[in-house]
């Protein structure tokens, strides 16, 4: 009989891998003491910690409220009825949507204290409620952006449209980029779609969907409102949109928006001269001009070429850098 191993799993193992296990059990040893250590501590500090604290408004953390509906909301001076089946949770969802979604929402109002100051004269001179500035955000966000069906601008003209509404489009220009023409085109079909709906908010929903769709819709469900409408999602979330942008818009920090004025972007300071005849480059013009290409197509967004064609007798305004 062979003699009894006092460990034969140890025993049985190879040299080197003992030597290894000595040298490593004092490493584990201390690992197992710091750790011990550390948790210790953590509990100890957790004692003084208030498990019940309520951040404010301007806490580091930042609570998820629900925002409050407004008790009383008006689109153009026409009333939103807060009781009619489905408005108050359509609405909610945008203020919601709208509310924490950060990043989209401070840059609507760093771009609207740009651009604002030169849509909001454009809209009073045209006769359209000052409200139809947040149609601009809702469209674009305030951002020279092209859609996926070729939409462009801050209002979204189609390339098929925009001619109707006076805006020219060609290889070297396009019009729908041009903020106050843009705008006045906008108005134009408002007033149109105002004409012939009765309504501002169905006037709006117009803008999304087309005046022949709208007037199909509103035919077909044998309703005259846009509150009792049903529609394809994204018309139906339109002017809920638009609603939820002017009721953050009228009281920020009521929505967790607390942004210093100096945050906000300033209109660009320019100068407006007439050009006369044809442009073979406009790099070339630009440094002419005291300024840079990069300045001059962002001033003039709607300059869609490197030159630009005159034609005789013709003249263009475009925008400058104060110097």
């Amino acid at each position: 009989m062979e003699p009894l191993e006092k460990n034969p799993i140890r025993t049985n193992e190879p040299s080197h891998v003992r030597k290894r296990l000595r040298q490593t059990t004092p490493i584990l040893a201390v690992f197992f003491l710091l750790a011990g250590l550390v948790f210790s501590n953590i509990s100890s500090h957790s004692e003084g910690v208030d498990l019940n604290f309520q951040p404010t408004k301007r806490g580091i953390w930042a609570e998820n409220n629900a925002p409050e509906i407004p008790v009383k909301l008006d689109l153009a001076g026409e009333g939103v009825p807060l009781e009619t089946y489905g408005v108050r949770d359509q609405l909610d969802r945008e203020l919601i949507v709208n509310t924490y979604r950060h990043s989209s929402s401070l840059l609507y109002f760093k771009r609207a204290a740009r651009w604002f100051p030169i849509i909001e004269p454009i809209l009073a001179e045209a006769g359209l409620p000052d409200d139809f500035k947040y149609l601009a955000i809702i469209e674009s966000g305030l951002s020279q952006v092209v859609s996926p069906a070729g939409a462009a601008g801050f209002w979204q003209f189609m390339k098929s449209t925009a001619p109707a509404y006076g805006l020219k489009i060609n290889g070297q220009m396009d019009e729908r980029y041009h903020v106050e023409k843009a705008t006045r085109a906008a108005c134009e079909y408002l007033l149109e779609a105002k004409e012939e709906f009765g309504s501002w908010a169905l006037a709006a929903a117009s803008y999304n969907m087309g005046r022949a769709g709208l007037k199909k819709a509103l035919v077909a469900q044998g309703v005259g409102e846009y509150w009792e409408l049903h529609l394809n999602d994204e018309t139906a979330r339109y002017v809920f949109r638009m609603l939820a942008i002017k009721a953050i818009f009228d009281d920020p920090e009521a929505y967790g928006f607390f942004i210093q004025p100096e945050a906000l972007y300033a209109p660009y300071e320019t100068r407006l001269i007439s050009v006369k005849q044809s442009i073979p480059d406009l790099a070339t013009f630009a440094l002419e001009q005291g300024t840079h290409l990069k300045a001059l197509k962002t001033l003039n967004p709607w300059l869609r070429s490197n030159r630009l064609t005159i034609a005789a007798g013709d003249s263009v305004d475009m925008k400058l850098p104060i110097q």
